[in-house]
């Protein structure tokens, strides 16, 4: 009878409910073009499918001449027509996400290729392309030393066309001073990867192919040489583009790099609210502080703004007496990694990838842009090893400069680093990510999430008890937080209200306390880059939201661990994509953002 029954009911659904049907076609022809997706959208830039785990195409530069700009645009339009062909609402839930992720990325991707033309006027991001194409075959052993070595070879004999249409494509008219100055520190760092990760592991190729990745390093060097005069002498001097985006571009690159529904009116007023919140909880704990460790400190009945100003600094001295060597940082962040790791598996915060993590000196060619940086594998590979990556003091700065380093990454900060870029920050997170049995969904994600996943970390342990003992741990930490909320208001102030520096340095060292050296190296990233600043401070209060809603419907049932494990579970999408899987609510359409 069971088995009579169900057959009964089977009949009849496929008789009755055509939606069932129209539904089993529409995820399986969805689920057929994810796959080619996948297939062909690497080819569109070689070095990136390298980075993203697809090795098909590691013999190959990318193509960034008029001719490869026209093979993306047709390639995005006809991708949207044939996504435009499946009925959304007949899709599964991580389906109907998947299409929604995959539209808009291909709609922005369009948008960032004919309206910002950031190809025009970005040398920056050249000086990345031509690391990352040596770097990305060099760092991760997806396949023996060998090969990969002759996949070097053929990408520096590309290098020559490759700068050839760099410098036919960038018009500097339009390139800012700032990214031509910050191109030229950064063109001879493909040189000192050649030197540090290549010529080490030349002796194992054959002879032959020995003199032939010889031959090719010497056509690249001078090919790189060759770009670094004409960025010297050709480029700077004619480097005449504006660094702001003007408030047309920027707003609709926030809204489109954001996904969020706040203007960057509403983002300014809710980001100054939290700098004076965040503000009155540390001066709480430097009164604490003070009165624990500085006899005679006594704290004034009705502080006036500049007593509360001086307190939080006097405390926040006590933090900076306590620095790594100039020589340390990255030995105190491999220490940083042992303690925090053994704090979330004491506490049981979450289930950790078994994927091996190694701290490494940052490559030459990534550096002036940030401090640190997490170098997951790419979306299509699953288990190679993550970089947490530091960059070492500049050689040529002077003792005070680096004085001013070290007390902004005084050892309590780089325990807060390491927390935002590994444990259980971008590594932990993204190590999940890519397992997630979508490959689509490991490749569309969004970097509001992925920051603000980071970010809510910080404050999640240090809320959970983490050097608990210490307040100056916490104090550290809510600075961190006030340079999130900082980072959001120096983006736009940049790109929109036309900032000065000296007031830009004013925010970032008086408001929100951070050195002279860090704000320095933001006043230049602020300039280099635009709305990513602002992914930060979005992504955290997402977060804060979407904890908020899961514990108030689950909850007694609610526990830290299932609440992480569930949210990173489904890969980086935005925040309310997240929500909407992780309590089973409809999955929201695109024009909701």
């Amino acid at each position: 009878m069971k088995l009579r029954g169900w057959w009964i009911s089977t009949v009849i659904c496929l008789g009755v409910c055509p939606m069932s049907v129209s539904a089993q076609d529409a995820n399986a022809r969805f689920a057929a073009l994810s796959k080619r997706f996948l297939d062909e959208y690497p080819a569109l830039s070689p070095v990136n499918a390298t980075g993203l785990g697809d090795h098909r195409y590691d013999s190959l530069v990318d193509d960034v001449s008029d001719a490869g700009r026209a093979k993306e645009r047709e390639f995005y339009h006809a991708w949207l027509v044939d996504l435009a062909k499946i009925d959304r609402t007949q899709l599964n839930r991580d389906n109907q996400t998947d299409h929604v992720l995959l539209t808009r990325k291909l709609q922005n991707d369009l948008w960032f290729l004919d309206e910002l033309k950031e190809w025009e006027w970005n040398p920056i991001a050249y000086t990345q392309l031509a690391g990352g194409a040596i770097y990305g075959l060099m760092a991760r052993e997806f396949a023996p030393i060998e090969q990969r070595l002759q996949r070097v070879t053929d990408r520096l004999e590309k290098f020559p066309r490759m700068y050839e249409q760099i410098r036919a494509t960038l018009k500097p008219a339009r390139v800012p001073t700032v990214h031509a100055e910050t191109a030229i520190k950064q063109n001879r760092g493909v040189l000192s990867t050649l030197d540090n990760m290549v010529r080490p592991e030349r002796m194992k190729l054959s002879e032959a192919e020995r003199q032939r990745l010889d031959k090719a390093m010497e056509v690249a060097t001078a090919a790189v040489e060759q770009q670094q005069q004409w960025l010297e002498k050709e480029l700077l001097p004619n480097a005449k583009g504006d660094h702001r985006l003007g408030a047309k571009l920027y707003d609709e690159k926030l809204r489109r790099v954001l996904d969020s529904p706040l203007s960057r009116q509403e983002l300014k007023q809710r980001a100054e609210f939290e700098l004076q919140r965040v503000r009155t909880e540390m001066y709480a704990l430097a009164v604490k502080a003070l009165t624990k460790k500085t006899p005679g400190f006594t704290a004034p009945a009705e502080p006036t703004p500049e007593q509360k100003q001086s307190t939080i600094a006097a405390a926040l001295e006590l933090a900076y007496a306590e620095v790594p060597p100039r020589d340390g940082v990255v030995p105190a962040a491999e220490k940083s990694l042992t303690i925090t790791t053994a704090f979330v598996k004491e506490r049981d915060l979450m289930t950790l990838p078994p994927d091996p993590l190694k701290i490494i000196v940052m490559p030459e060619f990534q550096r002036g842009v940030s401090v640190a940086y997490c170098d997951s594998p790419g979306a299509l590979e699953v288990g190679q090893q993550t970089f947490y990556a530091v960059a070492p003091l500049p050689a040529d700065w002077t003792d005070q400069q680096c004085a001013s380093f070290l007390r902004e990454y005084n050892l309590r900060s780089i325990h807060n680093l390491t927390v935002h870029e590994a444990m259980p920050g971008h590594f932990v997170q993204l190590a999940i990510s890519n397992r997630h049995s979508s490959r689509l969904r490991s490749l569309l994600s969004s970097g509001t999430f992925v920051e603000g996943w980071a970010c809510y970390t910080e404050q999640m342990l240090s809320e959970e008890g983490f050097m608990k003992d210490d307040p100056l741990m916490r104090l550290v930490t809510l600075k961190w937080c006030l340079r999130t909320i900082a980072n959001t208001l120096l983006d736009q102030s940049v790109h929109v209200d036309g900032i000065r520096r000296e007031d830009a340095m004013r925010l970032m060292t008086q408001e929100a306390f951070q050195e002279e050296r860090e704000a320095a190296g933001k006043w230049i990233r602020a300039q280099v880059t635009s709305a990513q600043l602002s992914t930060y401070f979005v992504g955290y209060q997402d977060h804060r939201d979407l904890r908020n809603a899961v514990e108030k419907t689950w909850g007694p049932k609610f526990t830290l661990k299932k609440y992480h494990d569930a949210v990173v579970s489904h890969g980086s999408p935005p925040a309310r994509y997240v929500r909407a899987l992780v309590l089973e609510e409809s999955v929201p359409a695109d024009d909701a953002r």
